[in-house]
């Protein structure tokens, strides 16, 4: 019941209380279960009247959610930095959704059996693509080589999503290859949700590498991102303006809870487009 209410957006501490307020309560009735109706009482006692609403009403929703009988595919995209991956492994737990990749994890598995002279622009960093292009181009080489590789990463990215859907998995997917227009905007026999993660602020931006560099022990080095920050950024504006112009939400991640509150909101709301339009 925790679990369920921490997914419900229900702060840690307040879900267990109202757990155990909930246990004691069927202990009294000599009950095993609690209907919708006890629930929603006992959470305006602990909560208050409007976040025990909020949160039973969330409650509703995931549960409808999870009786869907079809596979949940969340795509999380955004610029290096912009918090996905923390995002994404809150969303699928409190989702329950046990299988969590990364473009990353597939670029890395690509340069393994493609070669640079094969493949150059997969041997870089998103924001550094562009020093793997041939030839002079038209436009921002750090944009133009992004997409190039790209368009190679989302080769893999797709057998990722039809592996899970043969297999029945949901899987909750993030990476900034995610570009909204590369990737199928619907799938067949699943559920699909695209939301592209974005920070406003330059400032705001940069702290996010401090965050992560004292949260690994400095494994990813920091100032490679910080001496590119500008790079990071116009490969956000690509990406964000590519999700606008194919109706993708973009969410700015002002706040790490916040936007984990937004994505889940938005997979909610598909859900129940899904059952309206069944």
């Amino acid at each position: 019941m925790a679990r369920a209410l921490i997914a419900a957006g229900v702060p840690a501490d307040a879900a267990y209380q109202l757990s155990r307020r909930i246990e004691l309560d069927l202990a009294e009735r000599g009950e095993h279960a609690i209907d919708i109706e006890r629930l929603l009482v006992l959470a305006r006692e602990i909560l208050g009247e409007d976040e025990g609403d909020r949160a039973v009403n969330r409650l509703r929703r995931l549960s409808d959610l999870q009786a869907l009988d079809v596979p949940i595919i969340v795509l999380i995209g955004g610029s290096t930095g912009t918090g996905k991956s923390t995002v994404a492994a809150e969303v699928a737990h409190r989702l329950g959704i046990t299988r969590v990749a990364s473009t990353d994890f597939i670029r890395q598995t690509m340069r393994a059996f493609f070669s640079p002279e094969f493949m150059p622009t997969i041997h870089y960093s998103s924001f550094e693509a562009g020093q793997g292009l041939d030839e002079e181009v038209t436009g921002d080489p750090t944009v133009v080589g992004f997409i190039d590789q790209c368009r190679h990463v989302c080769v893999g990215v797709e057998a990722a999503i039809r592996r899970a859907l043969t297999e029945g998995w949901s899987m909750v997917l993030e990476g900034v290859h995610l570009v909204p227009g590369l990737l199928p905007a619907e799938l067949e026999g699943a559920m699909l949700v695209h939301v592209v993660i974005e920070i406003g602020d330059e400032e705001v931006h940069r702290m996010h590498f401090h965050v992560r560099d004292a949260a690994t022990g400095g494994i990813r080095a920091m100032d490679k991102y910080l001496d590119r920050i500008e790079d990071i950024r116009r490969v956000q504006t690509y990406i964000a303006s590519r999700a606008r112009r194919e109706h993708v939400p973009v969410v700015e991640n002002a706040n790490v809870e916040r936007t984990i509150d937004q994505v889940l909101e938005l997979v909610m709301q598909a859900a129940e487009r899904a059952r309206e339009a069944a």
